[in-house]
């Protein structure tokens, strides 16, 4: 079978198998030089750098009628093409739909693989997610995940992928022409070691979506541990430390459950930080040190504690069937172990040197605890976080990450 690099031969070609190329009026797109204005894509619009790059690279073509419809959907097929185009992988004839020599070669990479969806025409003329087009991206640049959900997190935190919004990554969205370009820019530049600048706050939500946390994002300076840690465990990073599936703890006599959707960490320096709106009136918000002034406690306000972290547990009790065995509380009861305070007294006189509960009226009413970024000191024990069951007498605890720190 012969075998073929990807070449525009004519504009009969390139209406066959360019992106864009079937078009519900009639219209197809065809070659352009290197040096070609669309105007649709004027120099300020955001992939224009790009844009530019793909047609002088002769693996996205405009219309013909000068434009290049940036904000137009792209089928899985077109993305596939233009990222088997884009990377000079060897196409060979096969018999059957336009498609099919691209996918080959796309399967061969390793770029499209048959459990991802069904290799029909039907499936392939659907129109690419952002978390579909992200899954080809992270492969083409070598990444691997047996987890689905991960691919948007391998995307985003390699600068493939950048958020749609402040903490937004929309992984149901439908991918634009502009958008594949932009990425497959990327990956070329990855490929050929350039470097990739990430958007932080969307690789916290890829995080979130991915296995229910960003602390690996948000505050990676605290969650230190040597790395036989984690690869003695058989894990591939550090962040697989997480336990996910430990996310719902029901309690061993079956009367009590609690899950938690999210742990969201928040950094207290970052006024843009998108998960502070979960705060509410931070002004409103103190540090916990059971300190009391008669029956008042000292109230510590976090609003000038920039220097922290807050981790705030999004989640809840799903029933309690006895309320005389188990805490009558709506939220997830946790314990976070590992950064401890050097100095108890200066804690209660109301230095911050150590990881407490925050509160607006009285301590645990509010799901979250507050880390400062120094002045903590691990202590002899394992860093932690665990879910809990809020009892005395049927006790019982899971743990959501365990790991030996610095200590």
């Amino acid at each position: 079978m012969k075998t073929r690099t990807l070449k525009w031969v004519g504009a009969a070609l390139a209406a066959v198998l360019t992106l864009g190329s079937i078009s519900s009026v009639g219209e197809y797109a065809t070659a352009a030089s290197a040096g070609s204005s669309f105007s649709d894509v004027k120099t300020s619009h955001w992939a224009y750098g790009s844009v530019q790059k793909a047609v002088a690279n002769g693996y996205v073509d405009g219309y013909t009628n000068g434009t290049f419809k940036p904000d137009a959907s792209v089928s899985r097929a077109e993305f596939v093409k233009m990222a088997v185009a884009a990377m000079k992988l060897d196409v060979k004839d096969a018999s059957g739909k336009w498609y099919v020599p691209y996918v080959d070669a796309a399967t061969a990479k390793g770029l499209y693989e048959s459990s991802d969806f069904a290799n029909n025409e039907a499936a392939w003329n659907k129109t690419m997610t952002r978390e579909e087009m992200a899954r080809v991206a992270a492969r083409a640049i070598g990444q691997t995940s047996k987890e689905d959900d991960k691919w948007m997190y391998l995307a985003t935190k390699s600068g493939l992928i950048q958020g749609v919004g402040k903490g937004q990554v929309a992984p149901k969205g439908l991918t634009t022409r502009a958008q594949s370009v932009v990425i497959i820019d990327r990956i070329l530049t990855a490929n050929a070691g350039g470097k990739l600048s990430s958007d932080r706050y969307a690789t916290a939500a890829a995080e979130i979506l991915w296995h229910g946390t960003n602390i690996f994002t948000v505050m990676p300076d605290k969650f230190i541990t040597p790395d036989s840690d984690w690869k003695n465990k058989g894990l591939s990073s550090i962040e697989e430390m997480w336990n996910e599936k430990n996310m719902t703890i029901t309690s061993k006599d079956g009367l009590y459950q609690a899950k938690l959707d999210a742990l969201v960490a928040i950094d207290m320096a970052d006024p843009n930080d998108p998960n502070r709106g979960l705060l509410g009136d931070i002004n409103t918000l103190n540090w916990y040190n059971g300190n009391k002034i008669g029956l008042e406690y000292v109230k510590n306000p976090i609003k000038n504690e920039k220097n922290t972290y807050v981790l705030y547990l999004k989640g809840g009790v799903i029933f309690n069937k006895d309320h005389s065995k188990y805490l009558n509380d709506p939220f997830v009861s946790y314990h976070f172990g590992g950064f401890r305070s050097p100095d108890e007294t200066a804690f209660m006189n109301g230095k911050l040197n150590g990881a407490t509960s925050i509160y607006r009226e009285r301590d645990g009413d509010v799901p979250a605890f507050i880390v400062p970024k120094t002045r903590t000191v691990q202590g002899f024990g394992d860093i932690t976080i665990s879910l809990q069951t809020p009892s005395h007498a049927h006790f019982m605890e899971i743990d959501l990450l365990r790991m030996r720190g610095t200590r």
